[in-house]
């Protein structure tokens, strides 16, 4: 059984084709490929995006969205093996994935990290419980990846630049905020952009943000098997010079995950890191994006979020249509 977990599961010819409905859905958004199905939505954490481009993409294709959010309006799941469940947790995952498999036709999970262990956090295990015990196909709605963002990124970026993005400066470069965030929207970012065999610099304050292991070597084989480079910079300006692309993102460093007050004075010297016009004016007539919600002054300046060259917005859009996509590619092959 197909599942949408992570873009590296699937091939580029299938991303590709992907892609390619996702646009074909962005000239015609109604459709009847969810006629009589359904997707359970089960929300760890809060959504504005995913939450409205799901319903209503269900909605569109013919399908009905169910959202549930465990703990509030659903019982607290446990998703430890051999648990004495003597806490707060209700009923298992064993139980709950296979109870909504029996109702739906897809569950679509969103559950971020605990931020207290990263060793602990990096096995993914409440999307991991889910994909293990459900009988029906399970997507990624982001947990330490988010890789319908990765589609809609993409799309946008083609849709500037045209299907082929090989050869194009990609510079993801990290921002400052007030707490430290998940990587996730950055581990797709390097992970898509190497997948479509851009040029790309990860840019970050100190050799403590480089982003884990992992997805670093998604990078380097994505490279090796598609073009492209991968390198790692902390200097601001020669990073930014001549790129076609600029993303932004915060994340927080991994040596001090579960020690974040220690963290916290580090990340508060690189306030400057923040893209602005004077940075943007040093590429190659490039685009901006984020993954949205953004704080204004603080990731970006709001002459660059107000700028012809930011391209959030479609990006945000593209949600809606990459992530019909995948429910109707999912449903068809299962």
């Amino acid at each position: 059984m197909k599942h949408f977990l992570n873009t590296q599961d699937w091939t580029r010819p299938e991303l590709d084709a992907l892609l390619a409905q996702a646009a074909a859905f962005k000239r015609s958004k109604i459709g009847d490929q969810l006629r009589g199905k359904s997707i359970a939505l089960v929300f760890f954490n809060p959504s504005l995006r995913t939450r409205t481009s799901f319903e209503l993409g269900a909605f569109q294709l013919g399908g009905h969205a169910v959202v549930l959010a465990p703990g509030k309006d659903a019982w607290p799941i446990e998703f430890e093996l051999g648990t004495v469940m003597d806490g707060d947790t209700e009923e298992h995952i064993s139980e709950v994935a296979k109870v909504l498999s029996r109702y739906v036709d897809l569950i679509a999970v969103r559950a971020f990290p605990k931020f207290q262990d990263w060793s602990v956090d990096r096995q993914d295990k409440v999307l991991k419980g889910f994909a293990k015990h459900a009988t029906v196909p399970v997507i990624n709605l982001e947990t330490i990846t988010h890789p319908c963002q990765e589609l809609a990124h993409i799309m946008a970026l083609q849709q500037r630049f045209g299907t082929d993005l090989r050869g194009k400066k990609y510079v993801l470069t990290w921002t400052y905020h007030p707490k430290a965030l998940n990587t996730a929207v950055a581990n797709s970012a390097l992970t898509i952009a190497t997948r479509f065999g851009m040029d790309v610099t990860l840019l970050c304050p100190t050799p403590d943000y480089v982003l884990d292991s992992r997805y670093m070597d998604f990078g380097a084989a994505n490279v090796a098997e598609n073009g492209g480079s991968l390198t790692v910079s902390h200097d601001i300006a020669s990073a930014y010079s001549g790129a076609d692309v600029v993303y932004a993102k915060s994340w927080g460093a991994l040596p001090y995950f579960g020690n974040w007050d220690q963290e916290k004075p580090i990340r508060d010297q690189f306030k400057h890191f923040i893209v602005d016009e004077a940075k943007m004016a040093l590429t190659n007539n490039g685009v901006f994006s984020h993954c949205l919600p953004l704080r204004r002054n603080i990731k970006a300046t709001d002459a660059v979020m107000d700028s012809p060259a930011c391209i959030a917005i479609d990006e945000a859009e593209n949600r809606l249509h990459v992530q019909k996509a995948i429910m109707a590619a999912l449903v068809a092959a299962n």
